[in-house]
């Protein structure tokens, strides 16, 4: 029998895509049958799988098995069978079994947020309250008055949609003005709004590798999905860098002249550990071999820099903050001028939904006029467009909202590194807890809602490496002290309950992932910028409107 499943898993491709032993023959029994919903639409296993169910004897040698059936040569020995139709529904069964079995089957809360007591949201019935601590809505916006009101006003004059792509119902001022909104905050001649940034990092970086004879994609190992599949769908030559790891780079680099066109893409803020990246010195390594940058600022807009203009902003805090929305005026060049191309979200720290690129005037232009995922994908609604403005313009304004953001995620570390729970080191706001296992993930999830009312999603493969499982926890400004001591007790008592592994037992096996190890990360922030406050801000961030930028009609030749 093992002979002939070694053999049939060379030909079948159901065979293939599972163990090639006779226990999972075995398995498709243990299934509820399933084995006889099999018998004739495999036309290489069906006189197997016919046999071994006559049998409970796993260990049936092959010798036992009729002479012509060991024979299998051609995979459409039953011609009848092979009339039949694919197995369509037997494949997706199969492949949501093998997630269940592995633990990385997605189960999805019902988490209805609260704009007016957020960070409180109720599950299915109103009067189950649990508290919210995993959100991608960092500073809250989405429940801004403002914003909510802004939204409003141009839902009740303007309507629920676009009316289309803007090559179809052209385009509206709301999105000339968030476009120009987006430019003013990154310092960039022009930007273009997508309908999410996963759309907008697979248009772009495909369009470069369409465009782009030769091009030679660097990409960093943790890069988000999003950019991996525009990667893909650049079909161009690729090398993947270590993570952050600069030295690696330089090498792939220097295996290319420089006239060849290169693309370094990679992240500011890597969500799933924090991580933050030397956006300096890759862009020194551009320069030096003639690549074009291009940096994934999704996690990070609205939270880093005076203005929430991101990690790269937030490199030169001091000259931006004295500058407020205008440039150096003594030609300084900042690393955000020195990147080519940044990407971000509406939907994350600025609470809405949507995604852009910004750079250049000819850049943006070019995009614009070439992209298929911007020119065949429908404008997002007039009312999110506003809204989205109007929460830029607020986050620009109010530097307090990134201070106590910070504060509070400073507080939660602190506090998890004082009870041994284990925290993945970053100078991010990010708080990775471990857990390295993704049952107890789940479990841990599971148990902090069930008994303590607080939402913490676990994070399992393929988001994370296996072994790797985690409960990512992010802070907002709503998260007050009281909140925070609350969740601390809560995962303090789930790692009891559970028996989890803590700091002291990573660091008996050696260390892991930075636990257990010394590690001296500081954070992003000092205590200086910390203490500033939305007086310190320039007054021109205060302007009421920016200039409209002309790249959204396209400009005359």
């Amino acid at each position: 029998m093992d002979s002939i499943v070694r053999q049939s898993s060379k030909l079948c491709p159901f065979v293939k895509r599972a163990a090639s032993s006779p226990t999972f023959v075995h398995s498709l029994q243990d299934r509820g049958g399933i084995s006889t919903q099999l018998v004739g639409k495999c036309p290489v296993m069906h006189k197997v799988i016919r046999e071994y169910a006559s049998t409970s004897s796993v260990s049936k040698s092959a010798e036992a098995v009729p002479e012509k059936e060991k024979d299998i040569i051609s995979p459409v020995e039953n011609s009848s069978s092979a009339e039949k139709s694919f197995d369509y529904y037997g494949l997706f069964e199969d492949e949501l079994l093998a997630k269940k079995r592995d633990k990385s089957y997605r189960f999805f809360n019902n988490i209805n947020r609260l704009a007016k007591n957020f960070p409180m949201a109720h599950r299915k019935l109103e009067e189950d309250k649990v508290t919210v601590w995993c959100s991608n809505d960092y500073l809250a916006l989405s429940k801004q008055p403002e914003v909510i009101a802004k939204m409003k006003l141009v839902l009740d004059k303007y309507g629920a949609g676009s009316g289309g792509t803007r090559n179809i119902a052209g385009h509206n001022k709301h999105t000339l003005q968030l476009e120009s909104e987006i430019a003013s905050l990154h310092k960039k001649e022009a930007s273009l709004v997508f309908s999410s940034c996963f759309v907008a990092n697979d248009a772009v970086i495909s369009l470069l590798g369409s465009k782009l004879k030769d091009l030679i994609i660097f990409s960093d190992e943790l890069n988000h999905a999003s950019m991996i599949v525009g990667i893909k769908h650049a079909y161009k030559t690729k090398h993947i860098f270590k993570h952050n790891n600069l030295e690696d780079l330089e090498k792939m680099l220097q295996m290319y002249p420089k006239n060849q066109p290169k693309l370094i893409a990679f992240e500011s803020v890597y969500s799933m550990n924090g991580s933050v990246s030397d956006i300096s010195k890759i862009c020194d390594l551009a320069e030096k071999y003639g690549a074009l940058t291009f940096l994934d600022e999704v996690h990070s807009v609205g939270l880093y820099g005076p203005h929430g203009a991101g990690v790269a902003e937030h490199f030169d805090f001091d000259t931006h903050l004295v500058n407020g929305v205008n440039k150096p005026s003594n030609g300084v060049k900042t690393v955000m001028d020195r990147v080519d191309m940044i990407t971000g979200t509406l939907g994350k720290s600025f609470g809405t939904v949507g995604g852009y690129v910004a750079g250049s005037g000819q850049l943006i232009d070019w995009i614009r006029s070439y992209a298929p995922g911007f020119i065949f994908t429908t404008t997002l609604p007039p009312s999110v467009m506003a809204g989205a403005s109007e929460a830029i313009k607020y986050s620009k304004t109010h530097i307090n909202l990134r201070t106590s953001q910070q504060l509070h995620t400073q507080y939660v570390k602190d506090e998890l590194a004082r009870i041994g729970v284990p925290v993945l080191p970053n100078p991010s706001h990010i708080v990775p807890v471990l857990i390295g296992n993704p049952d107890l993930a789940k479990q841990a999830s599971d148990l902090l809602m069930d008994k303590h009312k607080i939402y913490v999603q676990a994070i399992n493969f393929p988001t994370v490496a296996r072994g790797t499982e985690r409960l990512r926890i992010t802070p907002t400004p709503g998260h007050n002290i009281e909140l925070c001591d609350i969740l601390i007790a809560a995962i303090d008592d789930v790692f009891n309950e559970l028996n989890l592994p803590r700091v002291k037992d990573w660091e008996a096996q050696g260390g892991f992932m930075g636990i257990g190890t010394t590690n001296n990360t500081e954070r992003l922030w000092t205590d200086e910028q910390l203490k500033l406050t939305n007086a310190d801000l320039n007054k021109n961030v205060h302007a009421s409107a920016v200039d409209e930028i002309v790249y959204s009609s396209g400009v005359s030749i």
